[in-house]
C-alpha cells in the first residue's frame, strides 16, 4: 500500500488512521488539495499549497506547518512511494473533539493526512474530447473554499456518470458556473471566456496556468459570467482540472458541440499546457 503522511510523519499507509470523532469525518470540517506529479515532480506545487492555506484560513484552521516544510514532506512522500506519474491527495481537518456543531472550546490539534496515487494522463480523451450534461448548481455560496463538503459536486458527477458522460456542467439559473470537478470555458470569435474567480467557483490552479498561457500567447480572454445560451452557441467548449489538464468538450446533453471534434484554440492550449508541464517537470513520454 505504500506510505502516507499522518500529522507530520510518514508512516505505512495501513497504519494511517483517524479517530471516529475527527470533525472532517463527522462534519466535513476541513479542506483538501490534489497536486499533480509528473516525472516524480510536483506541478504548480507552490500555487496549490497557497490555495490550501487560503482555504484552511477561510474556515479558521491554522496549518501547523510552514508551506516550505509541507512541500519538503510531500517530496519525501513521493520519493518513498516511488511515484513517477500520479497525484498527491492531502487534507486538513479541525481535528478530534466530542461531537458538537460549534467549534471546540478547548484547543484541538488539526489533523493532516496525505497519500499518493498513480494516475495516468487522459491522453486519448484529450484527443477525442468528452461528453457532458447540464445540471442545476445546488452547492453552497462559498465554492471558492476547497472544502471537504462535496455532496453537491458528487450528486452532479453521479448524474453525469449515469448518463454515460465525463462531467456535469453546473448552472445557477441561466448562468454557467463550472463543472462538478472542473472549470468550464467557451470560445466565441476566438475569445476564451470563463467564469470570473469569485465565491461561486473554485479558482482552479490549472485555470490560472491557462489564463497566463493565453496572455503570453496573444489569445484573448474574458473572465466573466456566460449564459446557457452562449454555451449552446459556442465555437468550442473545454474544461480544465488538475487531473484532466485541458480537456475538449464535444457533446452537451446529447448534442454535439459544433462538429463534435476538439477545436483549434483548445488544441493550441493543450500544446502550450504540455510545454508548461515540461518546463516545470521535464519531458513527458
Amino acid at each position: 500500500m505504500g506510505f502516507a503522511i499522518l500529522n507530520g510523519k510518514i508512516i505505512d499507509r495501513s497504519e494511517a488512521k483517524v479517530d471516529v470523532e475527527d470533525r472532517g469525518y463527522q462534519f466535513g470540517d476541513g479542506v483538501y488539495e490534489v497536486i499533480r506529479v509528473y516525472n516524480g515532480k510536483m506541478f504548480t506545487a507552490a500555487e496549490h499549497l497557497e490555495r490550501f492555506v487560503k482555504s484552511s484560513d477561510s474556515i479558521g484552521i491554522s496549518l501547523p506547518y510552514k508551506t516550505e516544510e509541507l512541500s519538503a514532506l510531500l517530496e519525501e512522500l513521493i520519493e518513498k512511494n516511488n511515484l513517477e506519474l500520479g497525484i498527491i491527495y492531502m487534507q486538513l481537518t479541525r481535528g478530534v473533539s466530542p461531537r458538537n456543531h460549534a467549534f471546540p472550546i478547548a484547543k484541538v490539534a488539526p489533523a493532516l493526512t496525505a497519500y499518493t496515487k498513480e494516475f495516468e494522463r487522459p491522453v486519448e480523451s484529450m484527443k477525442t474530447g468528452v461528453k457532458t450534461i447540464l445540471t442545476e448548481d445546488i452547492r453552497w455560496l462559498r465554492c471558492d473554499i476547497k472544502s471537504l463538503n462535496l455532496l453537491g459536486n458528487l450528486l452532479a458527477k453521479q448524474k453525469a456518470a449515469e448518463a454515460g458522460c465525463f462531467e456535469a456542467i453546473l448552472h445557477r439559473d441561466e448562468n454557467v458556473t463550472e463543472g462538478s470537478s472542473s472549470n468550464i470555458y467557451i470560445v466565441k470569435n476566438g475569445v476564451v471566456i470563463t467564469h470570473e474567480s469569485n465565491n461561486l467557483i473554485l479558482k482552479g490552479i490549472t485555470k490560472d496556468v491557462i489564463l497566463e498561457l493565453c496572455l503570453a500567447n496573444n489569445i484573448p480572454v474574458e473572465e466573466r459570467t456566460f449564459t446557457l445560451e452562449e454555451l449552446a452557441s459556442a465555437e468550442e467548449v473545454f474544461l480544465s482540472s488538475t487531473t484532466s489538464e485541458v480537456m475538449p468538450i464535444v457533446g452537451i446533453d446529447n448534442k454535439k458541440v459544433i462538429e463534435g471534434q476538439p477545436g483549434p484554440v483548445t488544441k493550441t492550449l493543450q500544446k502550450l499546457f504540455q510545454q508548461e508541464i515540461e518546463n516545470q517537470c521535464g519531458k513527458l513520454n
